[in-house]
C-alpha cells in the first residue's frame, strides 16, 4: 500500500512537472488582493507596485479590493484560493496581528500562507490637537496619567495600524486612553483636525500638510529612527518610551502549496518591480521607505509579527471579536 501510495505522488509530481513545462507560469492575469478600501496606504502601495510587476511578469497583474472585517474578509479569500500563484495577497500589519486580537479567524496567517517579500514599510507619526496642552510624548503621558480615560484616540477600526500603535503606547507606559474607531484612516485625520479627538498615530503622508499648516501637533515618530520628512521630530523612545518601536509594513503572501518555483518568481519580480525608479520615488515620496526581502526573511517577520501581537492583545486586554 504504502508503495502504491509513493508510486502515485511520484506520478502526480510528473504531471505537475509535465503541465508546468507545457504551461509556464504565468500565462493569465495575476489577481493582486487588497484587503483594504481604495485610497489608503496598502492600496496605493499595491497599485503603484502592479503595473512594474505585471510588466516584469508578462501578464497583467489586477489589484481587486476586498475590504471588509479588518482585512479578514480578503485575506480569507486568499487563503481559500488555489495555491497556483495567480490570486496573491498584498498584507499588512494587520496580518500578523489579528491572530492575537481576534478570538477566532478562519485561517491560519502562519499555516494557511506563504511569504514571498516585504514591499514596503510605513513610519507613523504620534500627533494631537493643538487643543490637547501637551508638546511632547512625557507631557502626554503625564496627562494621561493624571487623568486616566479623558483623552482619546482614532484609529482607520480594530486592528489597524493606528489602533495597534497606540495600544502598544498604553501598553508599555500603563495609561488609559479611549479608543474611538473610525471607518478609514481619512475620517480618523478628518476627526482630529476637527477636534473630534484628542490624538492619533497617522502615516507620514496623511498628515505633514497638517503638521506644516499648524493644525496638528507632530510629538513623535513611531519606528526606532528619526524620519527624513520630519527631520526635528523625535522617536518615541527617544521622547520617553525606551524600546518603543512601530511602524505598518506591507508584503505579498501566497496561498500555502503554491509551487516553490511560482513563489521564487514572484519574489524575484517583485524586488525587481520594488527597483524601479519609478515605484520607488513614488513609494518614497509617500512617507514610506522601500523593503524588498527574502522570503525567509519575511517569515521571520510575520512569525515575530504575531508572536509579538499575540503577547500584547493578552496582556493588555485588547482581544475583539466578530
Amino acid at each position: 500500500m504504502r508503495t502504491g501510495a509513493s508510486l502515485a505522488a511520484l506520478l502526480a509530481l510528473a504531471s505537475a512537472i509535465a503541465a508546468w513545462a507545457a504551461d509556464p507560469y504565468p500565462n493569465r492575469p495575476i489577481r493582486l488582493i487588497v484587503p483594504y478600501s481604495v485610497g489608503g496606504a496598502t492600496d496605493i502601495t499595491s497599485r503603484i507596485v502592479a503595473p512594474h510587476l505585471g510588466d516584469s511578469m508578462g501578464q497583467q497583474v489586477v489589484v481587486d479590493n476586498r475590504a471588509g472585517g479588518a482585512s479578514i474578509t480578503g485575506t480569507d479569500m486568499v487563503a481559500k484560493a488555489a495555491p497556483d500563484g495567480y490570486t496573491i495577497l498584498m498584507a499588512s500589519i494587520a496580518f500578523g496581528a489579528n491572530a492575537g486580537l481576534y478570538v477566532k479567524l478562519p485561517y491560519d496567517p502562519q499555516k494557511d500562507f506563504a511569504p514571498v517579500s516585504l514591499v514596503a514599510i510605513v513610519p507613523m507619526v504620534l500627533a494631537v490637537h493643538p487643543s490637547v496642552p501637551v508638546r511632547s510624548v512625557k507631557e502626554l503621558l503625564a496627562l494621561a496619567k493624571a487623568k486616566p480615560g479623558t483623552l482619546n484616540y482614532g484609529s482607520a477600526g480594530n486592528g489597524s495600524a493606528n489602533h495597534l500603535a497606540t495600544e502598544l503606547l498604553k501598553y508599555m507606559t500603563a495609561t488609559k486612553i479611549v479608543h474611538v474607531p473610525y471607518k478609514g484612516g481619512g475620517p480618523a485625520v478628518v476627526a482630529i483636525v476637527a477636534g473630534e479627538t484628542s490624538m492619533l498615530f497617522a502615516t507620514i503622508s496623511s498628515s505633514l500638510q497638517h503638521y506644516k499648516s499648524g493644525r496638528l501637533i507632530p510629538l513623535a515618530v513611531s519606528p526606532s529612527k528619526r524620519n527624513t520628512a520630519l527631520p526635528d521630530v523625535p522617536t518615541v523612545a527617544e521622547a520617553g518610551v525606551p524600546g518603543y518601536d512601530f511602524f505598518e509594513w506591507q508584503g505579498v503572501v501566497v496561498p500555502a502549496g503554491t509551487p516553490q518555483a511560482v513563489i521564487d518568481r514572484l519574489h524575484k519580480e517583485t524586488v525587481k518591480a520594488l527597483t524601479s525608479p519609478d515605484a520607488r520615488e513614488r513609494i518614497v515620496g509617500l512617507g514610506l521607505d522601500v523593503a524588498g526581502s527574502t522570503p525567509q526573511q519575511f517569515a521571520a517577520h510575520l512569525n515575530a509579527e504575531v508572536a509579538r501581537w499575540k503577547k500584547v492583545a493578552k496582556e493588555s486586554g485588547i482581544v475583539v471579536d466578530f
